[in-house]
């Protein structure tokens, strides 16, 4: 397989082919291996001179193949391939299921070149598409995908032994065997595979960017040119690599035109053009690392029609990644780039490309590079309607407009600052607005008006007119450039403007000057490849003159001499061994107080966490069901983190100082400690293990809610698809674990991402909800948080020295280095540099004060500081942090300054830290004893794990890496030197992530402009981040103390004591940085074991103040958001995988909130090809689709967000716990004092004979009736309960439990809810009429019957007419037999109406009967339960009415079955069930506690009760504690029942309901029953808890006064109503009530009875007479119940004088003889009640009251409501 090159290994090459390969290798972004030793078998003769090291590039083409199309390779003659037989392995059986199909790969995609010329390819970077010949279809070319190092070049040399590939159909990666190969694009060959025969063409794009068969692949050494098989003509430009097309860079061998002349206006200037050696955001390469090829084409931009020629009429080129077409040239526009042109200028040209096309480039093309940066503002496409708001005109500008607006630009430019892309952006939006001049600029008039404008830039800015086209002044500018340093000044930026009638206007810039070029060529490179780069430089060599440079001094003595010297200065003089040790340190400084090792929340940290609850909440309640809380009783969770040892050990840390694990209940306070490792995950090769065993936990666990928390969120953006090994890191595994298809489907699993930077998340393909945002608010703290704004807005205090500053001398001396090595990165220069002056400040403090001049005065200020705070006998000092991206370059740093400090006797004074991702913290032992001494650590084995642990400690810490992490710093970082940032990073990401290292909190005195200076303090530190709260569910472990205004009231976390030999004080409070409040006060809300804060007086870390960040003067420039300056940091590209959707996108405010952000960077940014997003793509309303269990928590760097989100688990947790709890009354029953039956032998069942022998007790003990009057019997003592609110209690939900409409799971979500292709036509409506004796008239009802119920229903044959209920005989061995009535209103949501699981998923028949205009509420939300809907005219009525309707109902049905089954034994029950009835339980006198049982179970005990049909009703207790801590002390009571009642309909069909009632319905009920000698039976060994509603029922009925027509809703409402107000004198002015007559009478006699009858008192010494009725006059009137019926039941009243008479609408069995048989107290009240004046004056006579009754005109009253609403009227009398 592979090459057949012959060839031999040749010692002279070995030595370039080790180099070429260590730098293609440190180049490429590919994770494979190169073949190093490959390399040494190629031909014996190699390209001669310029080109020898063009091997890697594909050959040219820009020239047509001088073979035909049918033209092909002559097979190689190999007798290996004849004659050899097939290999066995080539024989084995395609794999089960795939494809074998010719022209298809095995996964079944087409691979034909007619099938995919039009598609969009995806091509790695580094490899080229080329077209296989399969000899079982020859007239089909099939499309692949080749690693170009693999091919051979232009001559036909230099391909790579072996083979890479990737499938283009399917877009399998990796095939590193041609035969591998051939078997999955399903080639079929006989003979053993060979690339060289197989491979046959090059594949390109046409002007139509349609794909074609290219020239012939070069196998044999022939030197062939390519070109556009489309023309036969000579092209300058062809489809450049974009990601998606092929790698190549083409070119023709066409000589240029020679010219010469120096530095003029008027002469053409040198310029540059080409690929750059890497690849980087702005350039089209497919490879990452191309080297010069023969040829090089680049781009050409034209506008697409002219006249006129306008700025964004053709179309729209807004990334990279975008294809341009190719545009015809003439022959001979070529440039050849001159040799050593970097080596002569001491410049890499830079080339902006503008309009037209540029050349083709020959020869030492590596010398120039080809920039995109302003290509997004000249090639555009149509204007959106985003766009075009408040831009002025509609008319984009034309070239010669954009042509004088870029030289207008480029003039402004100051001499360190370069072109920004968004700058010019805005420049041209604000043209745009200003609309288009007047007189448009002719062509012929540019020249001269360009030169016009460059004129006032003082020879920066220079303007080159060609003639012909851009390659003749390039041409000649480049040999000028390539002759060496000229006199004259040579210019920062050159414009090349052609204007020909063939071609229109051309135009682009070269960008000369050296700091200019050389910072954009490096900011064209992302972080990764400059780190490549940085690598590439150090391993090679190309740093060996610079570092030769920095063994001497800036004395230009050695470096090592002056060490020397100094030391053996310094030992004689007993300077060498003078630090502070532990010893001495311990004694110094106390051990901390433990205290301080606190875990406290912050109102902002606690505000956030509610914020995060509250949208989860609201992703709960949407209908489309994503998350289904109701179903989760626990919450368990995994943190990711990205790859920093460090950061692990942090977040483990904050973890188990907060204990959450073992408040959500996941591990116990033993193993918490251990085990909280467990739950911090790191990025790196290990996380898919790790990721399979939390996605198993997922899975196996479906009533656990768990949470994977992905913090630091925008570190990782690469696909999975793009994701490589790049400088040692792995990239694209965020997008592995987040985006993975298991976890997008797991139904109990949120994403949480934690990011102090979500603009890069929050693009057009963006996967969270905008509304699933939580943004970071700032509340009112006695600390104050300093962030990026807050240095920025601190360089307009006026300081003489600012926070954040840069150093002027030190970018001088980089200037000077710079054009001293051209060839090298500005970081390594720097670094050096850096290095330099850290060793010489050193050394200059230490006792060598000749070097103070030649060190910077910044330098020298921070060592001094670092050197003196050391010395202190305290030991403690400053912390200074030194950002080294590159790791080799930290590493260098790190060896000489601890180098230099042990050789300076300074070993004791500070420590050199290294801090890296993959490292943890070393420090030598002498200081890691000083830390466990301050600590009073007595555990040997302590080591600081984080960067916190190093508190007070004087060190420099070298940060190395990519990017910062996310690690939080201890307060004693003083310093942030940031030199190193400069123009690489300018990304919006990538530069404030720099910054946001020295933001911390400090205190608002600390923050004034008059106190910047740090100030040494060694408290807690206010700047870790805050975690745990006092309104958290702590463990049980709490310790709490009632000590007002301690440290322990301020809430720590129950389950973390302190542990001294983890945690360092410093570190103790929290976990990024902390704050406390002024806020609300924080109450509990978790449990009641936690703590108040007290937010005016917290234990709050010691202030500090900002830190001192010194940076580049790149980055100096955008931080500092200078008005009428360069543009802040906020207006950059968010970060280099993200891309701008338009240039003419409105500017940004840096002030802007973040959800404001948000939406801008949602509608002007998108994700690029290797963003984690791009596979979200848009939909065509221009949105991506969202993941619903996704949120996204956004806040400062350093703010608090560990502590906010382990906040958010805990109340998380707790609101499941709450989910699954209910609040039941928990009263107990007044006791009874009749004697017990001693008969009553059974316990289960109550024996009918005995029960008839109990008394009844008249007085109704349900503590519901507390507020009612009692009722009087013989023994009724006067005691009052005058308790206003109700006890409750907290109870857990069991299995057995009755839920509201917001429990889904799913068991009974059929039972509950509609099946998804359910409509409301499934539900049929049928009329059910009947005449009601109650209500004297018939009813009409309807009952909504989904159809999985109708077999609970008797229905007509020929009209499906409904006829009855079915009925089950009393005989009939059915589970539950008694139909279920539960009357509801109000109460759609929360009524406990699904009984699923409280009857264990039996079929029962449950009817909900609602009123009419509630119908719909209840249908959407229970549309799967019967409901009975009940006519209009009982919209107001009360339960009273609903009750009677259901029993005449029942009453009615019974006698239909009864004819209908022609049985008499038809079952009588009914069961009316309260809809708040939640629990049930079995108190039995053998069980130790009671026993949850199920509804299902009471019913069907009660329902097997012997000769059940005797009783007339049988209910069951009311719950309480004391209920269930002993068993009752009678089985079975005669007594009031309610809530829960199974009725029987036929003995009580002459008791009827009153339908007037709107409370105490079921004890007037109960009254009447047992005047009728009717036997209820209670059964109190059952009982059952009645959930706590706030809303509905009872309370569904306000009391208002009516509105008028004339009076405005939108007023204030009137004053609360008195209860003297609900009646009032007929015929009199009053304010009409709207309410019902019959509940405002109820209400006033509840509330004012005990005026009404004065005499009356609840002890029942003179109780009220009531006749037939039951009414409520409040707990301090007792009432004596009669019935006038005959042979009913009534007390014996012998020797009773009763307070008061009360005849409520009574009837004719009411007669005058009745009355006349009891006594009254003299004085007593007389109150009859009628439904009109007139039947009360009847009542009156009728009975002859007056003779004993004295009535005045005074005393008649009315209900206070509207004539229309039919009031009452009532007469009060007093006894004579």
């Amino acid at each position: 397989m592979g090459n057949s090159y012959a060839g031999q290994l040749k010692s002279t090459g070995f030595s370039e082919a080790l180099h070429s390969s260590i730098e293609a290798s440190l180049r490429s972004s590919s994770p494979a291996l190169l073949p190093v030793f490959s390399q040494l078998y190629l031909e014996p003769d190699r390209c001669p001179g310029p080109y020898r090291e063009q091997s890697d590039h594909e050959p040219p083409s820009g020239q047509l193949s001088n073979c035909t199309e049918n033209e092909e390779d002559p097979e190689e003659e190999d007798s290996s391939d004849t004659e050899s037989p097939p290999l066995p392995y080539l024989q084995g059986p395609t794999p089960e299921g795939c494809c074998t199909v010719d022209g298809f790969c095995q996964a079944g995609k087409d691979l034909r070149l007619v099938s995919m010329a039009t598609e969009q390819l995806e091509v790695p970077a580094g490899f080229r598409l080329v077209g296989a010949k399969s000899p079982s279809i020859p007239e089909h070319i099939l499309v692949c995908a080749v690693d170009k190092r693999f091919l051979p070049d232009g001559n036909g040399k230099n391909a790579l032994l072996g083979f890479l590939g990737n499938c283009v159909g399917c877009g399998e990666k990796g095939f590193r065997y041609f035969t591998e190969f051939c078997n999955h694009i399903n080639l079929k060959l006989s003979t053993q595979p060979k690339k060289q025969k197989h491979l046959k063409y090059y594949l390109l794009r046409n002007s139509q960017g349609a794909l074609c068969k290219g020239p012939l692949i070069s196998w044999k050494g022939n030197s062939l040119s390519f070109g556009n098989p489309a023309s036969t003509k000579p092209s300058s430009s062809s489809s450049p690599s974009s990601g998606r097309d092929s790698g190549g860079v083409d070119g023709h061998s066409s000589s240029p035109s020679s010219h010469s002349g120096g530095w003029s206006q008027t002469t053409p200037l040198p310029m540059t053009s080409g690929p750059p050696k890497k690849r980087h955001r702005g350039w089209y390469s497919g490879s990452p690392v191309p080297v010069p090829p023969t040829a090089v084409h680049v781009p050409a931009l034209r506008p697409a029609t002219r006249p006129p020629d306008s700025l964004l009429s053709t179309p729209v080129l807004l990334s990279t990644s975008a294809i341009l077409q190719p545009q015809p040239v003439a022959v001979g526009d070529t440039v050849i780039v001159p040799e050593n042109l970097l080596n002569n200028s001491g410049v890499r040209p830079v080339i902006l490309i503008g309009y037209g096309a540029l050349p083709y480039f020959y020869g030492n093309v590596g010398d120039i590079v080809v920039s995109l940066l302003l290509v997004s503002c000249y090639k555009g496409g149509p204007l959106s309607e985003g766009c075009l708001e408040g831009l002025g005109s509609r008319q984009p500008l034309s070239v010669e407009d954009m042509v004088l607006l870029t030289l207008q630009y480029l003039v402004q430019l100051g001499p360190d600052e370069i072109p920004l892309q968004e700058e010019f952006e805005q420049i041209t939006r604000r043209a745009m607005i200003c609309g288009p001049p007047a007189a448009p600029v002719p062509p012929s008039q540019l020249p001269w008006l360009a030169r016009l404008a460059a004129s006032v830039s003082g020879g920066s800015v220079q303007v080159l007119v060609a003639s012909r086209s851009l390659g003749e002044g390039i041409g000649d500018a480049l040999r000028a450039l390539g002759e060496g340093p000229s006199p004259l000044r040579r210019p920062d930026y050159v414009a090349v403007v052609c204007v020909t009638e063939s071609r229109g206007v051309e135009f682009c810039v070269l960008v000369l000057g050296k700091y200019q070029s050389r910072a954009l060529a490096e900011s064209m490179l992302t972080t990764t490849e400059f780190l490549k780069e940085i690598s590439y430089e150090l391993i090679t060599g190309k740093v060996a003159a610079l570092a030769s440079h920095f063994k001497t001094t800036s004395l230009g003595d050695s470096l090592d001499r002056q060490l020397a010297r100094l030391q053996r200065i310094r030992g004689k003089q007993g300077e060498l061994d003078d630090g502070v040790h532990f010893q001495e340190a311990a004694s110094m400084e106390p051990a901390p107080n433990p205290m301080s090792d606190v875990f406290q929340i912050y109102p902002p940290q606690l505000n956030v966490a509610r914020r995060l609850l509250s949208q989860v909440c609201s992703i709960a309640d949407t209908d489309s069901q994503h998350l289904d809380l109701g179903r989760f009783s626990k919450v368990d969770f995994l943190i990711l983190v990205p790859a920093s040892q460090v950061l692990v050990h942090q977040t483990a840390h904050r973890v188990r100082q907060s204990g959450v694990l073992v408040d959500l209940g996941i591990e116990d306070p033993r193993s918490a400690r251990q085990k909280s490792d467990k739950y911090v995950v790191r990025l790196d090769g290990d996380v898919h293990a790790k990721m399979e065993a939390f996605m198993k936990k997922v899975k196996q666990n479906p009533y656990t809610l768990f949470v994977l928390i992905h913090d630091n969120a925008h570190i990782d953006l690469t696909s999975a698809l793009s994701g490589s090994i790049a400088h040692g890191e792995l990239q694209g595994l965020a997008d592995r674990v987040v985006n993975c298809q298991e976890v997008l489907d797991a139904v109990n699993l949120l994403v949480l991402q934690v990011s102090s930077f979500p603009f890069t998340l929050q693009t057009r393909q963006s996967r969270i909800d905008i509304h699933n945002e939580v943004h970071w608010s700032r509340l009112g703290c006695l600390l104050l948080y300093f962030g990026l704004s807050d240095y920025s807005c601190s360089l307009q205090w006026g300081v003489a020295s600012p926070i954040l500053r840069w150093d002027d001398s030190f970018e001088k001396m980089v200037n000077v280095l710079l054009d001293r090595h051209p060839h090298l990165h500005s970081m390594v220069i720097r670094s050096y540099l850096l290095i330099q002056q850290y060793t010489e400040a050193i050394m200059a403090v230490a006792g060598a004060p000749s070097l103070r001049s030649h060190t910077t005065p910044e330098t020298l200020a921070i060592t001094e500081e670092l050197l003196t705070g050391a010395r202190a006998r305290t030991g403690r000092g400053s912390m200074l942090l030194v950002r080294v991206p590159s790791l080799q370059l930290a590493m260098l740093a790190r060896e000489r300054l601890e180098d230099v400090r042990d050789r300076l006797g300074l070993h004791l004074h500070f420590a050199v830290v290294l801090g890296g991702p993959s490292a943890e913290i070393t420090l030598p032992p002498a200081f890691v004893a000083r830390l466990k001494a301050w600590r009073g650590c007595e555990n040997e084995d302590w080591v600081p794990r984080t960067y916190q642990d190093l508190e007070g400690l004087p060190c420099i810490l070298i940060l190395t890496g990519k990017d910062p992490l996310g690690e939080s710093f201890p307060r004693s970082l003083k310093y942030c030197d940031l030199r190193l940032i400069d123009s690489s990073y300018l990304t919006r990401t990538a530069l404030e992530q720099e910054v946001g290292l020295a933001c911390s909190y400090v205190s608002q005195r600390s923050a004034a402009p008059g106190n910047l200076e740090p100030t040494e303090s060694t408290d807690t530190d206010p700047q870790d981040e805050l975690s745990v709260d006092t309104k958290s569910p702590q463990s049980s472990s709490s310790s709490n103390t009632a000590t007002s205004g301690s440290a322990t009231e301020n809430a720590v976390s129950s389950s973390s004591a302190p542990d001294f030999s983890q945690k360092p004080s410093s570190s103790a409070c929290s976990s990024e940085t902390g704050t406390a409040g002024q806020g609300e006060p924080l109450a509990q809300e978790c449990d009641s074991q936690g703590s108040s804060l007290d937010p005016l007086h917290p234990v709050c870390p010691a202030p500090a103040s900002p830190r001192v960040v010194i940076l580049s003067r790149a980055a100096h420039g955008l931080l500092a958001g200078e008005p009428g300056g360069r543009l802040p940091s906020s207006s950059l590209l968010p970060h280099a995988d993200v891309a701008w959707t338009s240039p003419l996108r409105p500017p940004l405010a840096p002030d802007l909130p973040g959800p404001q952000q948000s939406l801008y960077y949602r509608r002007w940014s998108s994700a690029r090809q290797h963003h984690a997003d791009y596979s979200n793509q848009v939909a065509p309303d221009g949105l991506a689709p969202p993941h619903p269990r996704r949120l996204l928590l956004s806040g400062p760097p350093q703010v608090g967000k560990t502590g906010a989100y382990l906040q958010f688990l805990r109340i998380l947790f707790r609101m499941l716990i709450r989910l699954l709890e209910v609040d039941v009354y928990d009263e107990e029953e007044l006791q009874i004092d009749l004697p017990e039956e001693s008969d009553v032998k059974d316990t289960q069942w109550p024996d009918v004979e005995v029960f008839q022998k109990m008394p009844f007790d008249l007085c109704p003990r349900n503590p519901k009736f507390r507020r009612a009057s009692p009722v009087y019997y013989h023994n009724l003592d006067g005691k009052e309960d005058t308790m206003a609110k109700r006890d409750t209690v907290s109870v857990m939900l069991t299995q057995f439990a009755a839920h509201n409409a917001f429990h889904h799971c799913e068991e009974c979500h059929r039972y509950s809810e509609s099946s998804p292709a359910a409509e409301v036509s499934d539900c049929m409506v049928h009329a059910f009429s009947f005449r009601s004796s109650g209500l004297g008239e018939e009813v009409k009802l309807h009952f909504i019957i989904p159809r999985s119920k109708e077999q609970y229903f008797v229905f007509s044959a020929h009209d499906s007419h409904l006829e009855s209920l079915r009925l089950p005989l009393t005989s009939d061995p059915l589970p539950i037999k008694s139909p279920i009535f539960t009357p509801t209103t109000g109460r759609h949501d929360h009524g406990l109406l699904n009984l699923f699981h409280a009857m264990e998923a039996a079929p029962h028949l449950h009817v909900l009967v609602v009123k009419e205009y509630e119908m719909p509420l209840y249908r959407k939300y229970w549309p799967n339960h019967i409901l009975l809907v009940l006519p209009a005219e009982f919209n107001s009525a009360g339960v009273g009415a609903v009750r009677l309707i259901i029993k005449e109902l029942s009453c009615h049905n019974l006698e239909l079955e009864r004819q209908r089954q022609k049985e008499q034994g038809v079952w009588p029950f009914v069961v009316m069930l309260d809809d708040s009835c939640v629990l049930w339980y079995s108190h039995r006198p053998q069980e130790t506690k009671a026993t949850n049982i199920s509804l299902k179970a009471v019913l069907q005990h009660m329902e097997a009760t012997p000769k059940v049909t005797l009783y007339a009703a049988c209910g069951i207790c009311t719950w309480s504690n004391s209920l269930a801590a002993s068993c009752p002390s009678a089985p079975f009571s005669r007594c009031h029942l309610q809530d829960l009642v199974m009725l029987n309909v036929d003995l009580t069909q002459n008791v009827p309901y009153d339908h007037n009632k709107y409370s105490c319905e079921e004890v007037d009920f109960n009254l009447r029953a047992h005047s009728s000698g009717l036997l209820p039976c209670r059964f109190n060994h059952f009982s059952m808890m009645r959930k706590h509603i706030p809303a509905g029922g009872s309370k569904g009925f306000p009391i208002r006064p009516r509105l008028r027509v004339s009076e405005d809703p939108t007023s204030p409402g009137p004053a609360p109503l008195s209860p003297s107000q609900y009646v009032c004198a007929p015929d009199s002015e009053h304010t009409p009530l709207d309410a019902p007559s019959h509940l405002l009478l109820e209400k006033f006699l509840q509330l004012r009875g005990h005026r009404l009858f004065p005499k009356a008192t609840p002890d029942g010494g003179h109780p009220v007479l009531s006749v037939d009725s039951y009414l409520n006059m409040g707990p301090e009137v007792a009432v004596c119940y009669i019935s006038s019926r005959p042979h009913s039941l009534n007390q014996d009243h012998t020797g009773l004088v009763f307070s008061g008479l009360l005849l409520y609408l009574c009837d004719s069995f009411v007669v005058s003889d009745l009355l006349k048989k009891y006594r009254f107290l003299k004085g007593a009240t007389l109150c009859v009640i009628s439904q009109d004046r007139s039947s009360l004056r009847q009542t009156i006579v009728r009975l002859e009251l007056e003779d004993e009754w004295q009535f005045r005109l005074r005393d008649e009253f009315q209900t206070a409501n509207c004539s229309e609403d039919r009031p009452l009227y009532f007469l009060t009398g007093r006894h004579v």
